[in-house]
């Protein structure tokens, strides 16, 4: 099992209306992902989104700085928006991401939860599904070839496709690794799953409520696959949740309240009466998705969700709403030093 953090790189407004800028907010993921690396955690993901209240439309781009002050921890996107991106230009920059790291670039590609690069990149939101699947197709079969015809014949029994033919293209550079890592990121569709089976690849959950919510979808994943003739030990499942850790579970919501209503009213919409304390502390409890408390509270929680999932990564979606770096530092600190070891000591690795 590996461990990781991610964040979208949130653009909260605190009390004063004002919010970190995009420079700002940059520079504190840069130095967070150099900590994590320092402390040993295995992977850093960053978000894209194209909207005035996240930092990251293009987080390839911040990878790359990463990687040049990193030396072990892998980086991944979580997730890159790819229907409405260009598969050949996504692989390119990933392998040229794997280049500069030294074979430590990897992919989650996902729909995406928010719509507003359908407009800016000049796509239907009503090809929502088709483009994704067309593109994840093409994407995996660049992966796999230097160059490219596409459609192959036959595939996909005809359906409107979502990219331009391609005849011997090339596809340029080719990364380090012999096969770059691409993980599917999924919601709480369970086709999302049977398709991620079908494809043979890794799989990537948030979990914004409680895992027992998708055992029958991993369930499904894991069908799908051994039906469709993929190997067992090719498969992964990943997820995320949102987190802050502190030494008492009293200290992680009072602290963490504050702060995580603001980014769950601002940069996630809800009613206008906000999000309540026993909104808050319902999600933090028993069964919900939401990880605050102790460092034996997250081991206990990420412990119950790799038995009732088999998880072979965690990565922890960090720096949320108005948390001041100092504390997301702390709160990162605890969870590379505590959490991590006493899960890994609990799986016997």
């Amino acid at each position: 099992m590996d461990f990781g953090i991610f964040t979208f790189g949130e653009l909260t407004r605190g009390a004063s209306g004002t919010s970190r800028s995009a420079a700002q907010r940059i520079d504190e993921t840069i130095r967070l992902a150099k900590a994590a690396d320092q402390a040993g955690l295995d992977i850093i993901g960053l978000g894209e989104h194209h909207r005035h209240d996240f930092a990251f439309s293009a987080p390839e781009i911040v990878l790359a700085a990463i990687a040049r002050e990193t030396e072990r921890i892998r980086l991944t996107t979580a997730v890159t928006v790819l229907s409405t991106q260009d598969p050949a230009r996504v692989f390119e920059q990933f392998a040229t991401l794997d280049i500069i790291s030294g074979g430590r670039a990897e992919i989650i590609a996902g729909r995406g939860v928010f719509p507003e690069s359908f407009p800016l990149f000049g796509y239907d939101p009503a090809n929502y599904d088709a483009l994704f699947e067309d593109k994840f197709e093409l994407l995996l079969q660049m992966r796999e070839q230097a160059d490219v015809t596409w459609p192959t014949p036959g595939s996909a029994n005809g359906r409107q496709r979502a990219h331009h033919a391609l005849q011997d293209a090339a596809i340029a550079p080719r990364p380090v690794q012999d096969r770059l890592p691409i993980w599917r990121g999924v919601g709480g569709t369970p086709s999302s799953f049977v398709r991620a089976g079908q494809a043979g690849v890794p799989l990537f959950l948030a979990l914004l409520s409680g895992p027992q919510h998708f055992a029958r979808h991993v369930e499904l994943y894991r069908a799908a696959a051994a039906q469709a003739g993929h190997a067992a030990s090719s498969l992964r499942v990943g997820t995320g949740s949102h987190l802050y850790v502190a030494r008492t579970s009293q200290e992680a919501r009072d602290t963490f309240y504050p702060h995580y209503a603001a980014y769950i009213e601002q940069n996630m919409p809800r009613p206008a009466d906000g999000f309540p304390r026993e909104q808050f502390d319902a999600w933090a409890g028993p069964g919900g998705g939401l990880l605050v408390g102790s460092p034996a509270q997250i081991t206990e929680r990420i412990l119950a969700t790799h038995e009732m999932l088999g998880t072979d990564r965690f990565m922890a979606q960090v720096g949320l709403g108005t948390l001041p770096f100092a504390e997301t530092s702390a709160s990162i600190e605890l969870f590379a030093t505590e959490v991590v070891p006493a899960v890994r000591k609990a799986l016997g690795q």
